[in-house]
C-alpha cells in the first residue's frame, strides 16, 4: 500500500502526545511540553481535571448511549443549564462545531420557511471565516484552500469583509435570511470586531426580521472571559452555535436559539444519533460545574490580563518579529512581522511550547482555562527562549 492507514489529510508533525498532565502534553518520547494551544480550544479544563475525568468514567459505568427516539433526562439538564447561563430558549445538541453551525443555519432558513418567507435562505458571512469542514460550512467561508477539490459549493452564502458595515448592506437583498459571524475570528488571526459593527447588525436584523447568528465554537465557554462573546459586545444574537471547550475534550457541540428563532425546528425537521448521548451530557455538566461562575470567569479574565502585560512587554524585544497582541479572556492571538508557521513550529520542536497558527500572520494562544501564573512564566520563558534562536528569513 502507498497510502497511509490513516487517510492523509492532515500534515502532521512529528510530536505524538500519549499523555497529559493538566497544562502539560507527554510525547511518546517522554518529552513534556507546555500545551497553550488546548486542542485548538478545546481543553479548557486541562488534560486531567479531576470532576472531568469522573464525571465521564461514571457515566460510562451507567449508560454511555441510547437514542434520541426516547426521553433524555441528561439531555434536559444540560439544555436547562444553558438556556439559564445565555439568551437562549431552546438547544439541539449535535457531536461537533460544524455540526453546530450547520444546525443554525438549517434552524436561519427553517424560521423563514415556516413564516411564508419562501425566497429568504440566503445567509451573508465574512471573508476569512472559519466555520467547520462540512460542504454546508466550507460553502459559508471564502477559504479557497478549503474549497479546493469539493466544488461546486452549495449555494446561499454571500462573503462581506469584517467589520465592513456598507459592504454588509450593499449585499443584503430579497434572498438574505440573515447574518452569520463570529464574534471573533479565530483561524482568521483572532480579529476582534468593533462593538458598534456587531451592534449595527443586530440593527439591521431587527429591521428586516432577519436572523443573527453567531458562531462561537471557539470563543464559547469562558474562554474570552464571559460565557460567551456576546455578552461583552451588547449584542444578543438569535442563534448560536457553541462546542469545542463545551465538552472539555469529549465531542460536543450545540446549537442555542430563542423561541422566535427556532419557530421551524419542529418535530422531524432535524436529527442526530449520537447528538446529546448520556457520556457527552456528563462531560458538558462537568465543564459547566467547573466554569459557569463568576469566581471562574474572573480568574480568566485575571490571568488573561497578566499575560496580555507580558506579552505586550515582551514584544518589544523582538520589533522585528512581534507586531501587536489581540484578542479578550484567554483567546489571544500574537500578530507576527513574519511568517507565523515556521515560528510555530520552531517553538514546539526546540522549546516544547504548543501553540496554533492563524491567519493575518498571527499564532494562536489558547491555553487551559486553569493556568496560572507559574504557567505565564513558563510560557514566557520558552517564548523568550524561542525568539532568542529563531533566524528571522531574510526579505528577498
Amino acid at each position: 500500500m502507498s497510502i497511509s492507514p490513516l487517510m492523509p489529510v492532515y500534515p502532521r508533525c512529528g510530536f505524538r502526545p500519549v499523555r497529559g498532565e493538566h497544562c502539560h502534553l507527554i510525547g511518546e518520547d517522554g518529552r513534556r511540553y507546555l500545551d497553550f494551544a488546548s486542542g485548538i480550544a478545546v481543553n479548557l479544563l486541562g488534560h486531567s481535571h479531576e470532576g472531568l475525568i469522573s464525571a465521564i468514567q461514571q457515566q460510562a459505568a451507567t449508560l454511555m448511549h441510547v437514542s434520541n427516539l426516547y426521553g433524555s433526562p441528561q439531555q434536559e439538564r444540560v439544555a436547562e443549564r444553558l438556556v439559564a447561563a445565555t439568551f437562549a430558549d431552546t438547544v439541539f445538541f449535535t457531536n461537533s462545531g460544524a455540526e453546530a453551525v450547520e444546525c443554525a443555519i438549517k434552524t436561519a432558513r427553517a424560521y423563514h420557511q415556516h413564516v411564508g418567507n419562501l425566497d429568504k435562505y440566503e445567509l451573508i458571512t465574512f471573508k476569512e471565516a472559519f466555520h467547520g469542514r462540512t460542504l454546508g460550512t466550507i460553502s459559508a467561508s471564502n477559504q479557497e484552500k478549503m474549497h479546493k477539490g469539493f466544488l461546486p459549493l452549495l449555494p446561499g452564502f454571500k462573503y462581506v469583509d469584517f467589520g465592513d458595515l456598507e459592504g454588509v448592506k450593499a449585499a443584503m437583498g430579497p434572498n438574505t435570511a440573515g447574518f452569520l459571524i463570529e464574534p471573533i475570528q479565530g483561524e482568521g488571526g483572532i480579529r476582534v470586531p468593533s462593538d458598534a459593527f456587531l451592534q449595527a447588525l443586530r440593527q439591521l436584523a431587527d429591521d428586516n426580521d432577519l436572523m443573527l447568528i453567531f458562531d462561537e465554537v471557539q470563543t464559547g465557554v469562558a474562554r474570552t472571559g464571559t460565557m460567551y462573546a456576546y455578552e461583552q459586545f451588547g449584542v444578543i444574537p438569535d442563534i448560536v452555535a457553541t462546542a469545542k471547550g463545551l465538552g472539555g475534550g469529549f465531542p460536543l457541540g450545540a446549537c442555542l436559539a430563542t423561541e422566535k428563532a427556532a419557530r421551524g425546528m419542529v418535530a422531524g425537521a432535524h436529527g442526530s444519533t449520537y447528538g446529546g448521548n448520556p457520556l457527552a451530557m456528563a462531560a458538558a455538566n462537568a465543564v459547566l460545574d467547573a466554569v459557569a461562575n463568576e469566581e471562574f470567569l474572573a480568574h480568566v479574565n485575571d490571568i488573561g490580563a497578566k499575560l496580555v502585560g507580558r506579552l505586550e512587554q515582551f514584544i518589544g524585544n523582538y520589533p522585528e518579529m512581534f507586531d501587536s497582541v489581540r484578542g479578550r479572556g484567554l483567546l489571544l492571538g500574537l500578530k507576527l512581522k513574519i511568517e507565523p508557521r515556521p515560528f510555530v513550529a520552531h517553538m514546539r520542536d526546540n522549546h516544547q511550547l504548543l501553540t496554533v497558527s492563524a491567519g493575518d500572520q498571527t499564532v494562536r494562544i489558547l491555553p487551559p482555562l486553569v493556568i496560572d501564573e507559574s504557567h505565564i512564566d513558563e510560557f514566557m520563558d520558552k517564548l523568550s527562549a524561542a525568539a532568542a534562536s529563531y533566524s528571522v528569513p531574510e526579505v528577498a
